[in-house]
């Protein structure tokens, strides 16, 4: 299937992936690939978990949040830039911001978990409040940006956001040789259309699946009808992958590309969180362990085959975490 731009700007391909790769040098965390014998002999299959929970602000979020910056002009730069996330983007638009100089404004739900928007605040970012079940974020980020001049950085439906998440996956493939299938979480499309231009051009036989929260399945439903289907805010821990309707410049690629489009529970999630700070050692967001429930569950059956699972984010409330793992979350 030919990919078809959605803008006047062409949507990115694997040669903007490399750019990013080479603009975020020294500045992204080139973050470790994990493995578990466990996790193998529960799969019966060799599982590369790309450890994003260990990028600069704690998410795979930096890598296009930075290229997306330094892609700006220096006027752009000097006026600042408006974000909106419910946390991760946030953290890694402030963050990327600070490191080059650059003001961010970040829009974030009144309900984002606390230690998201201290970590925003604390990296430098101005917080702006709303209600995500009563107010437009979209709306509240192109006033201020009309009002003060801002260059408006959407948390995924960007083409610089798109090639800068790519270069995880790029990562993965460099160091651990061709897959045959690649899981990736999926809320907006950003991370899931990224990998999947690094993964087409690296290893072209690998099977791409996008993964997200059984009650927030927009993008399942419209990977399936080819059209975007969008959904009220989804009640879900994986609060990463609350959003409501896929990207319109990711959606193409991840048509083109992807293969399926997989959901899993929130007990799944819980289950993966456990097993991860119980036989990794690592601390996992919900969002962060989609792809990797979807392998543990056998939701992709991955018997015999080589998969890499890209964890996307550990940001996630201390006293939460213990909740999950100790089976009084609510």
């Amino acid at each position: 299937m030919q990919i078809q731009p959605q803008s006047l700007r062409p949507l990115p391909t694997y040669d903007d992936v490399i750019a990013a790769a080479e603009r975020i040098a020294g500045a992204a965390h080139r973050t470790p690939v994990l493995t578990s014998r466990t996790a193998d002999e529960r799969t019966g299959a060799k599982l590369f978990f790309k450890a994003e929970n260990l990028q600069r602000g704690g998410a795979f979020k930096f890598r296009g949040a930075y290229n997306a910056i330094a892609r700006l002009p220096d006027d752009a730069r000097e006026r600042g830039v408006v974000a909106f996330s419910s946390g991760n983007h946030a953290q890694a638009i402030a963050y990327a911001g600070r490191l080059q100089n650059v003001p961010a404004v970040i829009i974030m739900p009144k309900d984002a978990p606390a230690m998201k928007v201290a970590a925003t605040r604390g990296y430098g970012g101005e917080v702006v409040l709303y209600d995500r079940y009563a107010e437009d974020r979209e709306e509240i980020g192109r006033r201020l940006s009309a009002e003060r001049g801002l260059t408006l950085i959407p948390p995924y439906d960007h083409e610089d956001v798109i090639a800068g998440q790519g270069t995880a996956a790029k990562e993965l493939i460099e160091e651990v040789g061709p897959l045959d299938m690649l899981l990736v979480c999926v809320g907006g499309g950003g991370l899931l259309a990224g990998s999947a231009l690094a993964a087409q051009a690296l290893s072209p036989a690998c099977r791409i699946y996008g993964v997200e929260p059984e009650a927030g399945n927009d993008a399942q439903q419209s990977f399936r009808s080819g059209t975007i289907v969008r959904i009220p805010v989804p009640v879900t821990i994986a609060d990463g992958a609350q959003t409501t309707y896929i990207g319109q410049k990711t959606f193409p690629i991840i048509r083109a590309l992807v293969s399926d489009m997989v959901t899993v529970s929130d007990d799944m999630l819980v289950d993966t969180m456990r097993f991860f700070a119980e036989r990794m050692k690592i601390v996992v967001e919900p969002t962060g362990c989609l792809a990797a429930a979807a392998a543990l569950h056998g939701i992709v059956p991955c018997e015999g085959k080589r998969v890499g699972i890209i964890l996307s984010g550990g940001n996630v409330d201390p006293k939460a975490f213990a909740g999950f793992l100790s089976g009084t979350f609510t």
